[in-house]
């Protein structure tokens, strides 16, 4: 029935979230994540081209799938993208994740066009599959969006055919619109690390239904000692204020009746980051993080997702002995 939660039987999957990197840190970590267990190893874009270092992270990443979480789309045209996409999927399992990232990223980073961000984003992945399904199927290029014209390939610019071609694209975003396209178009959606279960539970899984999956990276402070644990826990504390900031976040401060939103945008603006830190407050890291010992951090993880999340990941990228992952890895799987 409309509006209830759907309940996910298990998380199936549990993906590494790279930190910032170029190619040749990107294919160690892909060979440890491998070898530790991990389903997934996801890059994201900010420092560094994603496709570029899972490109490397390819050549040694055997079973594990691989996804951008997420690529910015409109710094791409479409043709581009389909191709980097299409390459990876070609040699790996590959997940395509988009992302519209805003305005004045997209205009004054990437001279790039912005407008309607949702209808472009619903133009722009129905050209990447048109152009994948030519490639595939053969036939002639004829995709005529509001935003995106495609009409030219010739087969010696076509890569032709892979054996897997059904590359699951992914989306991420957080406002309503952004949810209701990924439920009609999307195989998959990425929920942002600013979250609750409240959050979830009300707002993410109603509004997407049972036809993407649904993955996300959860904030965490873990380590093998409490004093390990008080430093990461300062570490996610900043990371919350950040996140808190942000005028687009705030549906997760206002569904919790948090009104420290202003406060912590007007002290970012004058780059006050310690006195942010100390707004947020122990309910606030609480419900957004998972704070735990490394022995007990699996268990907190599932018992916490388990039924609202297909896949599963941890940030920030926490530095942990492979051992450490292991035990994590099995506890989640249960």
């Amino acid at each position: 029935m409309e509006g209830e939660v759907p309940v996910r039987s298990s998380i199936v999957k549990i993906d590494f979230y790279a930190p910032p990197l170029g190619p040749r840190d990107a294919a160690r970590l892909a060979s440890v994540a491998r070898d530790v267990g991990f389903d997934g190893f996801l890059v994201s874009e900010t420092s560094h081209d994603p496709f570029v270092s899972l490109g490397a992270a390819a050549q040694v990443s055997g079973a594990l799938e691989l996804g951008t979480a997420i690529a910015v789309a409109f710094a791409r045209s479409p043709m581009v993208t389909a191709m980097a996409a299409w390459d990876l999927a070609a040699s790996t399992s590959f997940m395509l994740g988009l992302g519209t990232q805003i305005s004045a990223h997209i205009r004054g980073r990437f001279s790039a066009e912005w407008s309607e961000p949702i209808e472009r984003m619903r133009d722009y992945v129905a050209s990447v599959r048109d152009i994948w399904d030519v490639w595939q199927h053969g036939g002639r290029m004829n995709h005529r969006g509001r935003f995106y014209r495609v009409t030219l390939m010739t087969p010696f610019f076509s890569p032709g055919p892979i054996s897997n071609p059904t590359v699951p694209v992914w989306l991420a975003g957080v406002g309503p619109r952004s949810l209701a396209l990924a439920a009609e178009i999307a195989d998959g959606f990425h929920v942002h690390p600013f979250h609750t279960v409240p959050y979830l539970d009300d707002v993410v899984l109603p509004a997407l239904g049972d036809r993407p999956q649904v993955a996300s990276s959860v904030l965490v402070a873990t380590g093998n000692s409490s004093s390990e644990i008080q430093d990461a826990t300062r570490l996610v504390r900043s990371q919350i204020a950040f996140y808190a900031s942000t005028p687009a976040y705030r549906r997760v401060l206002k569904l919790h009746g948090w009104d420290m939103g202003p406060a912590l945008t007007s002290l970012s603006k004058r780059g006050e980051w310690d006195a942010m830190t100390e707004l947020v407050t122990d309910e606030m890291v609480d419900a957004v993080a998972v704070v735990a010992p490394v022995d007990e951090l699996g268990a907190r993880l599932r018992a916490r997702y388990e039924g609202r999340l297909d896949r599963i990941g941890v940030y920030p990228a926490v530095s942990l002995r492979q051992s450490d992952w292991s035990r994590i890895i099995d506890a989640i799987r249960g």
